[in-house]
């Protein structure tokens, strides 16, 4: 891809090895922009970014690539009852968001939703991990909780989605109770233990 610099991350690597020019044959359905992509309002906060510096913020602050960051939120709004339109997705990926120039193959789609679960699931037991043993203490779990809430409402804003300051708020104060009876119960496990 001429303007996504490959990561580190070696299922980065297969998926830009799969990702290609749409080279499948055209058909009128295909030559005419569906409906739901012509209206897709998703991403136009960032219309003119290029890949390179989105995928740099990403790098900074979480571990996934401005790829699987779009192809996540793409696959969950055009989910249907009988699964994910992946074809769908990869043929008009250039149309759904602005900093990716390319088409993709409904594998390499598959493939950038599944990396993307999984560094999710990575990043969710190196949190919990760093929560539950002890290394924090309540007030700096807070202070981090505040850090990572703030990019996530950043990457929401990116996407489109109004966030009202009394939700923002309903939505901090539950992680930080749910955080706090994580933090109180790892505390107990761990008396215990040495209890024993």
């Amino acid at each position: 891809m001429d303007n996504e610099a490959p990561s580190s991350d070696s299922d980065t690597a297969t998926e830009t090895e799969t990702a290609t020019k749409s080279e499948s044959e055209s058909t009128p359905e295909l030559e005419a922009i569906a409906e739901d992509v012509e209206k897709y309002a998703r991403f136009k906060k960032v219309d003119g970014a290029q890949y390179d510096r989105v995928n740099e913020f990403l790098r900074d602050r979480t571990y996934i690539t401005a790829r699987e960051w779009a192809i996540a939120r793409l696959c969950s709004d055009f989910r249907t009852e009988t699964g994910v339109e992946m074809t769908k997705i990869g043929e008009n990926l250039p149309e759904l968001v602005p900093f990716m120039t390319d088409t993709y193959t409904p594998q390499a789609v598959n493939q950038a939703r599944a990396s993307f679960e999984s560094k999710v699931t990575q990043a969710g037991a190196t949190f919990l991990y760093g929560a539950m043993s002890g290394f924090f203490s309540a007030d700096e779990l807070d202070e981090l909780m505040y850090e990572v809430t703030e990019t996530a409402k950043f990457l929401l804003e990116v996407e489109g989605v109004e966030l009202d300051v009394a939700d923002e708020l309903e939505v901090e104060d539950r992680i930080s109770s749910v955080m706090r009876e994580v933090r109180a119960a790892s505390d107990e496990m761990r008396t215990a233990e040495t209890d024993e």
